[in-house]
């Protein structure tokens, strides 16, 4: 198993101190499944303190209260801690004192899960007490020791297990599936923020259909807003789903980008509180979209979004229901209207939106959003003028003709919106006559008086 060279020369200097060191936990999961690891993490049975001496200017101390140093080798920063017993978890989520150990199994064994809970040996043979490997071979996610026990130490774990199992694509052993929705109300006491990254990667993962399907009772601890939508029959011809299902289909459908995933996540929170039933027994849901951006402003402070990813759904929810025919004009109205990409996502969205419905009308519902698909990336392709910047003409070329103050601004963005309709193209001597011809009808003073 091939350990990379800035790794190597951490453990050879603990080895020549005459210490351990041990590649552990999500990098040792990755190499057995054939992923390159993000990073690598080392445990060693060197006290922090002699490792801050042993590596110098090249230790910082990042958590000695729990035995960890960030070394730097070769430009890459590696966590080495010093391998450790828990103490008693009185919080459900840090233990009150460690206790430093020079066995490694005792290290693995306060470990959440036995896919993370495998260290490599100086051979590069696999440490494996607890069963990891057959885990892994079988793609299945399992707790070390008691489910309940290890929950409860630490809450956060059961969203790490979700997290886990869609981003592994992994099932999750039954009486740990068992274990996090008896422990699930315990997430109640974890920092937003820790809660708000897990979210992050469990909704860019691969299996999230499967995990939001399965566990909306854990997830609706930290966004009690999903729970009305659970089993919320829409009674419409075109949705074959309840409210979830087709929020959880819909999150799938769309690219793995965070902002795309919250916000097909957030964009039908409001329909169990605005559905009606006509003489037909029709549901609709008018105004649905206004409520669930709504809903989405309350969630997205509480777990302290950050402020461009909120700024970005907000954009997202505020133009979900634009409609707007598969022409050159419409599509190219609708980017000079919301930006390119803002567009461009909004696409995306209906595509999403449109695949989670009832399957016998899927290529009907879509058919004209990727005829739009095609427009866009046509536009896109040829450089389509989207903003006044990209005008071929500026402001001083308006104040050259006489337009002034506030008449400037209003006649660029009149030329952008003809250019946007495609009645005009965006070439310089083309942009001046119309302005011209716009001055000469008194459109900027005409407007003000």
């Amino acid at each position: 198993m091939k350990i990379p060279n800035y790794v190597n020369l951490i453990l050879c200097r603990l080895a020549e101190a005459g210490h351990c060191g041990y590649p552990v936990g999500g990098c040792v999961r990755d190499t057995l499944i054939g992923k390159t690891p993000d990073d690598w993490d080392l445990t060693t049975d060197a006290p922090p303190e002699e490792m801050l001496s042993l590596f110098g200017d090249f230790a910082h101390p990042t958590g000695l209260q729990h035995g960890t140093v960030t070394v730097v080798s070769d430009g890459h920063a590696v966590e080495v801690t010093t391998m450790r017993r828990d103490g008693a978890y009185r919080d459900n989520r840090h233990p009150e004192s460690v206790m430093f150990t020079n066995r490694i199994e005792e290290d693995l064994a306060r470990r959440d899960f036995t896919v993370n809970a495998m260290a490599l040996s100086p051979s590069g043979e696999a440490i494996d007490p607890f069963g990891g490997r057959d885990d892994l071979k079988n793609r299945t996610l399992r707790c070390v020791g008691a489910a309940r026990v290890r929950f409860g130490e630490d809450a956060l774990r059961i969203l790490r297990l979700l997290r886990f199992a869609s981003v592994l694509g992994f099932a999750i052993e039954p009486e740990t599936a068992r274990a996090a929705r008896e422990k699930r109300e315990l997430l109640q006491a974890v920092a937003a923020e820790r809660v708000y990254a897990e979210l992050n990667k469990l909704l860019c993962g691969d299996g999230v259909a499967d995990v939001l399907l399965a566990f909306p009772d854990v997830l609706g601890v930290v966004i009690p807003e999903i729970l009305p939508c659970v089993g919320f029959d829409q009674r419409n011809p075109h949705h074959c789903f309840d409210v979830w299902e087709h929020t959880a289909r819909s999150v799938a459908a769309i690219p793995p980008r965070r902002e795309l995933r919250w916000t097909m996540l957030f964009h039908d929170l409001g329909k169990p509180r605005c559905m009606t039933v006509d003489a037909d027994g029709v549901g609709h849901f008018y105004g649905h979209t206004e409520i669930s951006a709504e809903l989405a402003e309350a969630i997205m402070p509480r777990l302290r979004f950050e402020k461009s990813l909120e700024a970005k759904v907000r954009m997202q929810l505020a133009c979900f229901d634009d409609m707007f025919p598969p022409e050159r004009a419409a599509v190219h109205k609708e980017m000079a209207k919301r930006g390119r990409e803002a567009t461009g996502d909004l696409l995306l969205t209906k595509l999403a939106d449109n695949a989670a419905k009832a399957p016998e009308g899927l290529v009907r519902a879509q058919a004209p959003w990727r005829a739009a698909r095609e427009v866009y990336d046509a536009l896109v392709a040829e450089g389509a003028c989207c903003t006044v910047g990209e005008l071929a003409v500026s402001g001083a070329d308006m104040e050259a003709l006489g337009f002034c103050g506030r008449d400037v601004g209003a006649v660029l963005h009149k030329l952008l919106d003809e250019a946007a309709a495609e009645q005009l193209p965006n070439e310089r001597a083309a942009l001046l006559a119309r302005a011209e011809r716009l001055r000469r009808s008194g459109f900027g003073a005409q407007k003000q008086a």
